[in-house]
Parts: C-alpha cells; sequence; structure tokens
C-alpha cells in the first residue's frame, strides 16, 4: 500500500496486523522485557453488590520487537499515533458483570439496570513518543448467557456466603460484542513541589461498538516521586485511561486524582440487546468518574489500587455507582 493513500485505507491492515502479531506471525525475536498484568475491579471494595458489580481482565504485554515494522509502519500512517513511535502489543481477555440494586429479588425490577454479562479478548496496540501516549484497541466478544457471568457470579458468591443472585435468567440475550477504543494521554513536564514532583496529565479517545460509544475527555493531577513517565495504571473501559505497560526501568510511587466526562451514545448494558428485545432503562447521555489512587513501581512490578465514584447512568438510578479497581504488572 502506497505512503499516498488516505489513513481510513490502512485500518483493515492494522486491524488484521493486530491479530496476526497475536498469533505470533512474521514477528522478530525479543531482546527486552514483556508484562503480565492483572486487573481486578469489583463494588465488594465499597460495600455494595450493583450496577458495575466485577471485571477482571489478564492481560499480556508483548516485548517492543514482537510488533513487526511493517505493523509499526501501519500504524504510524493511520493519523492516530506519531509517526516512529515506540509501539508495544497488548493481549488480553476479560469479563464484566452488570447487576440491578436489588439481586434477591425475581423477577427483577424493570425500572432498574438489567442483569448483563460481557466475555471479551483484545488486541492492542501503544505507541508512545516523548510525554504522549496512544492506544488503540480492538476487542471481540460476546454479550449474555454464554459470558457465563450468571454462573461466575453465583459461585463466587457461595464461596463468600453472600446472597445469592436471583435474576440471571433475566438478563440480555446473546450478541456478538465488537468495540474499538482508542485514548491518547499526555504528561506534562513535571513541577518539583518539595523532595517530590506533581504534573497534569489531560486525555481524550472515544469508543466505537454495540459495546459502548462515547467520547471522553479528562485529566489527573499526580504527586509523588519520579512521576516523569508514568501514565497511570491499567483499567477496564470506560475509565480514565492507563499505560497497561511496565519497564523495566520503573521505580517509585505516586498518588494521584482523576475526573473523566463521557457523552455516551450507546451501553448495551442499559439500552439493551441490539436487535432483539431485551430488559431496558433510559440512558443518560453524559456521565462522569472521579477517581483516586496509589501507584508502587520497582524494577519490573507495579502495584496499584484506584478507588472510583460514577455518576447516576441511567433516568431513576437510585445510587451513584463506586467500586475499587486493584491492579499487578509484573515484567519478565
Amino acid at each position: 500500500m502506497s505512503a499516498s493513500a488516505p489513513p481510513a485505507a490502512r485500518w483493515p491492515l492494522l486491524v488484521a496486523g493486530l491479530f496476526i502479531a497475536a498469533a505470533g506471525g512474521g514477528v522478530r525475536a525479543a531482546d527486552d522485557e514483556g508484562a503480565w498484568g492483572l486487573v481486578i475491579e469489583n463494588d465488594v471494595f465499597s460495600d455494595t453488590d450493583r450496577h458495575y458489580t466485577n471485571g477482571i481482565r489478564l492481560g499480556h504485554i508483548l516485548p517492543h520487537n514482537v510488533t513487526p515494522d511493517w505493523l509499526r509502519k501501519a500504524s504510524d500512517r493511520t493519523g492516530l499515533f506519531p509517526e516512529h513511535a515506540a509501539y508495544r502489543t497488548v493481549l488480553s481477555i476479560g469479563q464484566n458483570m452488570y447487576t440491578p440494586r436489588d439481586i434477591t429479588i425475581d423477577p427483577p425490577d424493570p425500572a432498574d439496570r438489567p442483569y448483563a454479562g460481557w466475555l471479551y479478548a483484545t488486541a492492542g496496540i501503544s505507541g508512545r513518543k516523548g510525554q504522549q501516549l496512544n492506544s488503540l484497541e480492538l476487542s471481540m466478544g460476546v454479550i449474555g448467557p454464554a459470558s457465563l457471568a450468571g454462573p461466575t457470579q453465583d459461585r463466587f458468591h457461595q464461596l463468600i456466603g453472600s446472597e445469592d443472585p436471583r435474576g440471571w435468567e433475566h438478563q440480555l440475550q446473546n450478541e456478538p460484542a465488537l468495540m474499538a477504543t482508542y485514548q491518547r494521554r499526555w504528561n506534562l513536564r513535571p513541577r518539583p513541589l518539595g523532595p517530590f514532583e506533581v504534573t497534569l496529565s489531560p486525555h481524550g479517545g472515544f469508543a466505537l461498538g454495540n459495546v459502548f460509544t462515547y467520547a471522553n475527555f479528562g485529566a489527573s493531577l499526580l504527586f509523588g516521586d519520579d512521576i516523569a513517565d508514568q501514565f497511570g495504571p491499567p483499567r477496564i473501559q470506560p475509565s480514565v485511561p492507563g499505560a497497561g505497560l511496565v519497564e523495566a526501568s520503573d521505580r517509585g510511587w505516586y498518588l494521584y486524582a482523576s475526573v473523566e466526562a463521557r457523552a455516551v451514545a450507546q451501553n448495551i448494558f442499559l439500552d439493551g440487546n441490539t436487535f432483539r428485545d431485551s430488559a431496558s432503562v433510559d440512558r443518560l447521555p453524559l456521565v462522569g468518574d472521579l477517581q483516586v489512587g496509589a501507584v508502587l513501581s520497582v524494577r519490573g512490578f507495579q502495584l496499584a489500587y484506584t478507588h472510583v465514584f460514577r455518576s447516576d447512568e441511567f433516568e431513576g438510578q437510585r445510587d451513584n455507582a463506586s467500586f475499587g479497581a486493584f491492579s499487578v504488572l509484573l515484567a519478565f
């Protein structure tokens, strides 16, 4: 494909390349570290059991040189990444669960959020140049009973002795789940504050698909030690974007507070199934997140906790959502 072709014409090449890289096709030998990352988000940290109640994601961040040269060049030409960025390929699998406020009644309250589960796999590419980090992620999966969210929550509640959820037979029906997300984040030059540093990190992006469609923007305030190269811990979308990778030289700690606003055009977990009748509620078009967290990085290891306060997402919602996000990243 010629260099003069429009950026949109290169998207199919980029999409195919991500999944070829995932299968290990056409790669060069790695000469630096990759990493594994685990993110667990759950409202048990807020002593609740409602709305977005659980998310888990396991990711593999491939070494730098596992991204093929031709995929790097294709990414350069999309217009979404700066030319000659330092790229990383990220592969992951995950599962999300959504429940109404009261899980003890059957049938569920029709005015409350419906039961829903989402099982997915993703292939993504991150490109960093200077203090800018850009990430494109493609997700494929399934919404509905095939996500296994119902049995997973049943088993977990049995283990911890919690109330049995009684309404999963009313969950959203099976539907293929496709989504692309793009995020850009900047780190402004850190300023000294006593023996430590402080910086502001604005971000913006979008999601397109039958799972979520939204535009988002926001900013994070970071305070700590050696924060120039910190872009935040990994998270499960929708959220304030994080780096999702660890460099072997990372060390230090920081505290942060973030705000984000999302203009939401589609949320299948509120709007219901796309092509079939299902439970649904009236989605609100604007959603905000406030979060605070702490990150500790040592050579090749990162541990983080974030607490999230989310505004109402649908009309008649009786309680704001609040949950915690715990992540561990380990380079090898």
